[in-house]
């Protein structure tokens, strides 16, 4: 039983980190029918940008919360500046062209930043520096600790927050309206492309903040890191319902379960031939699964037919 409940804790841990990204994909997919490829590479820039804060001002004499908090803030605002850049200068131009030029252009973006990561932060693996107190705390005989926690309560109010803005708020409203129609919204006073941008800088703010989650809860930041979280943030989006905000939220957590799980049990069940190092075959079953049963998703498509 004890097991069962950690691989739960460590599935729901992990499964809100691919909710905040797989966030990111379903909105924009949801405004301008694009999948952004280059969105894991968001998630590692704030991750390495957060890694650069916390180095830098190791130092100061900060308590760790505050050098964490501080970092976070940071990749929050270069990961925001880095895709409000990508979405005007890669994706503006091709709004209007055939679909395969835009899905080229993001995978073309995301070897781009990739490389650049590369050359800026140098291709080894950072260790990350452990800001928190690591003592574990009980539950129900598994263990949780202070980051597992913060990162489950993080994305509980950032999921909150951010259906809130999308249901409740004048860009609410606007992101709604162009999803819709942004001809016929744009002839009601929205302005599209402020709308599209600022979709992008919120997008980029949920993967910053999963990238810096990431990062503080496995220890470690690299070049590459970005690449399998924002793939499997993508089946996430898929999996629960492409465009629709509660299927990603719902999409992440069960693929974050079903990891755990699959590595756990599943890993038992073969005599340790698909344990934890294979963890990350079991989301993309569930891809060509959910692709070939449930083409729509757990909770159905919601991407508004455009006039």
């Amino acid at each position: 039983m004890e097991t069962f409940i950690q691989q739960i804790i460590n599935g729901l841990v992990l499964g809100s980190m691919y909710a905040l990204v797989a966030l990111g994909y379903t909105m924009v997919y949801g405004i301008i029918n694009l999948i952004n490829f280059a969105h894991g590479e968001v998630l590692m820039v704030g991750a390495l940008t957060s890694w650069t804060i916390v180095t830098v001002l190791a130092g100061s004499g900060l308590p760790g919360w505050a050098l964490l908090l501080i970092s976070l803030v940071a990749a929050i605002i270069v990961c925001s500046l880095l895709n409000f850049t990508i979405e005007k200068v890669a994706y503006r131009p091709l709004r209007n062209a055939p679909r395969l030029a835009p899905l080229i252009t993001a995978m073309g973006m995301s070897l781009l930043l990739q490389t650049l990561a590369m050359i800026i932060w140098k291709p080894t693996i950072k260790s990350y520096p452990i800001l928190l107190p690591t003592e574990p705390i009980n539950v129900f005989g598994a263990v949780i600790n202070t980051v597992q926690i913060i990162i489950l309560v993080t994305t509980a109010v950032v999921l909150a927050g951010l259906m809130y803005l999308v249901n409740y708020t004048k860009l609410g409203r606007a992101m709604r309206a162009t999803a819709e129609n942004p001809r016929v919204a744009g002839l009601m006073g929205v302005r599209p492309d402020m709308v599209i941008s600022a979709t992008f800088i919120i997008g980029a703010a949920l993967a910053a903040i999963a990238g810096v989650m990431w990062a503080a809860n496995y220890g470690s930041a690299s070049h590459t890191m970005g690449f399998l979280p924002g793939l499997k943030a993508f089946t996430a989006a898929v999996f629960g319902g492409i465009g629709n905000l509660a299927g990603a939220m719902v999409g992440g957590v069960a693929l974050g379960i079903i990891e755990a799980l699959g590595a756990g049990y599943i890993g038992a069940l073969t005599g340790g031939v698909l344990g934890s190092h294979y963890q990350d075959i079991f989301a993309f079953i569930v891809l060509i699964l959910v692709l070939t049963l449930r083409p729509s998703g757990l909770l159905g498509e919601r991407v508004a037919d455009r006039a």
